[in-house]
């Protein structure tokens, strides 16, 4: 969240965010050569835009498929009570095939993501560890056949 409602970036800001999406490791020399001003103003910018909020951080992104997770779901798990919600979350959180969990609204009291090596593990997480949640009624899971689209916010 950006802590000053009169924050703003520049073109230079843009292009040496839109740089450092696109690939994290891009040298901040080969930028500043780009835009035409020192490797430290660069620097500074970058500091500027994390006390600003707008950078949050920064990551390696795994390949699962790798790491042999090739099954890919989108779980809505439906609660008997909305008083099970922070327990429901807190046991969540133990399952480490979860990578994502949203509070939304509609039909679900909780959306996840949840990464398995196939089908089969996936069934497992289900029936062994989400569903044995207290308080969780009931799930619907969707199945990921592939993903088209995978990229953050446009500036």
């Amino acid at each position: 969240m950006i802590k000053d409602k009169d924050f703003k970036i520049d073109g230079i800001d843009k292009i040496i965010l839109n740089k450092l999406m696109q690939n994290a490791r891009t040298p901040i020399l080969s930028i500043a050569r780009e835009v035409g001003i020192s490797g430290a103003a660069i620097h500074q910018r970058l500091r500027k835009l994390e006390v600003s909020g707008l950078i949050a951080g920064s990551k390696f992104i795994m390949n699962p498929k790798v790491l042999g997770f090739k099954t890919l779901a989108f779980i809505g798990i439906f609660l008997d009570s909305s008083s099970k919600y922070n327990e429901a979350v807190k046991r969540l959180k133990e399952i480490n095939e979860v990578i994502e969990s949203h509070y939304t609204t509609g039909n679900y009291a909780i959306f996840v993501k949840i990464l398995c090596r196939d089908n089969e593990h996936l069934m497992q997480v289900l029936n062994h560890d989400i569903q044995n949640i207290k308080g969780v009624s009931r799930t619907e899971t969707f199945i990921s056949l592939d993903q088209q689209i995978d990229r953050q916010i446009k500036i």
